[in-house]
């Protein structure tokens, strides 16, 4: 059995290659089971997000087998051949596949290191893979312990204060265009979690009104309805974006929902005011033409990364405190998925045991059949005591030698020692 994770993130691709592999929310069960048919009962979790998509693969096959079958997998997914994809691949297996988890669900892979969404995102992609029933015994225990581990670094550490959110970095892009906020009109397109923060931080600022536009004219109005704010239809926003001086768009539309014709016509309306544009969508929301276009700032997900990055050496001890949990919990992890592989020795010995017991209480029976009932009862119940004491010294000596790199030979030798058939 191996355990690994293949996938493609910030810091290894370009935004135009990731948003093409990306694994919606609502794509996620197709996936899914596409991954089940590869690796036919297999443990299997794919956590996408705007900043990654990555697969996490539990089988009874080889880890060159398992990685080679993501590898085709999210090429087949995204439209992408091998030759491009591979270069921005990376994998992890065993105890390194582990750490790779709780580095993420610790938010300290995340493109702002510490923000605190990011550990929601993990924990709902493994909800998803529990409904299609795709997680298995090491999968569950792998997640549950990233949970944990994201938990503990959150409590032990100061990892999450400062400005440690997309939405923070944001804000403070917007704040060296304008200057201050006070007064300026926000447009949000779009009406999720990362959208929502950042309306919230550029109004904490003195951002004043507040237009919203969704394809749901009713989601549009219940996030401007917390703001005072305006909603309008997705199909209307180009007749609105003149008023606005900052646009936040994340919309998982899946394609582009502002070209730069929207723009140049808004400018005008505007007598060239600038317009500062946060596109936080994956695949992303606005054409980058918008770039050439002067008096607008236009910024996306890979562009908020390198404000992020500074605020990461402010943070390098909680960094390191945070990461020293995560490599202890990566050991534990592998210590307990480890002992794993004796559980099989672990049973057939206590089986063989129990069988010998038996036989020979029989064989004696036999030939003291003037005993009581009562009296052959405990006999038994003695015989079991004294099973366990011989066996419990050798139980325990071979869970700890089972953390040795070597441990197969030492099962191996027990199955030999005692007559066991060899496992499977």
């Amino acid at each position: 059995m191996s355990l690994v994770v293949t996938g493609l993130n910030h810091r290894t691709s370009e935004l135009a290659l990731r948003e093409r592999v990306v694994i919606s929310d609502d794509a996620q069960p197709r996936a899914l089971i596409e991954l089940r048919k590869r690796f036919e009962g297999a443990g299997a979790v794919i956590v996408s997000t705007c900043n990654r998509s990555e697969v996490y693969v539990h089988h009874a096959t080889t880890a060159d087998d398992i990685r080679t079958g993501i590898e085709a997998f999210l090429a087949e997914w995204g439209g992408v051949s091998l030759e491009e994809l591979n270069p921005a691949l990376y994998h992890h297996e065993a105890r390194e596949a582990a750490a790779h988890l709780f580095r993420v669900a610790s938010s300290l892979d995340s493109l702002v290191v510490g923000e605190g969404q990011i550990l929601g995102q993990v924990h709902d992609a493994y909800q998803a893979a529990q409904r299609e029933q795709t997680t298995d015994k090491v999968i569950n225990q792998l997640f549950q312990r990233g949970f944990t581990i994201a938990k503990k670094v959150r409590t032990d550490t100061r990892i999450g204060e400062g400005k440690v959110s997309v939405s923070s970095v944001a804000v403070d892009l917007a704040v060296s265009i304008f200057t201050e906020l006070a007064g300026k009109t926000v447009m949000v397109i779009g009406t999720g979690e990362m959208a929502e923060l950042t309306l919230r931080s550029l109004i904490e600022k003195g951002a004043r009104d507040v237009i919203v536009a969704n394809r749901s004219i009713e989601n549009a109005a219940s996030l401007a309805g917390q703001y005072h704010g305006e909603a309008v239809a997705l199909a209307d926003v180009e007749d609105h974006l003149h008023r606005a001086d900052v646009v936040i768009s994340s919309t998982g539309s899946g394609g582009v929902v502002l070209r730069a014709d929207h723009f140049r016509q808004a400018l005008r309306r505007r007598t060239n005011s600038p317009i500062f544009v946060i596109d936080i969508a994956v695949p992303r929301d606005v054409d980058a033409q918008v770039n050439a276009l002067d008096n607008v700032y236009l910024y996306d997900i890979d562009d908020l990364k390198k404000v992020a990055d500074e605020n990461v050496e402010a943070r390098r001890a909680e960094v390191d405190r945070a990461l020293a949990i995560v490599e202890s919990g990566a050991d534990q992890f592998m210590r307990w998925m480890n002992s794993l592989a004796a559980e099989p020795t672990i049973r057939s010995l206590g089986e063989e045991l129990d069988a010998i017991r038996r036989r020979e209480l029989e064989k004696t029976r036999k030939r003291l059949s003037h005993i009581s009932p009562q009296d052959w009862e405990e006999i038994d119940y003695m015989m079991k005591r004294y099973q366990a004491s011989v066996l419990q010294p050798a139980l325990t000596q071979l869970k700890e030698e089972i953390h040795h790199e070597d441990h197969g030979t030492v099962i191996q030798l027990v199955r030999r020692l005692f007559g066991l058939k060899e496992s499977t």
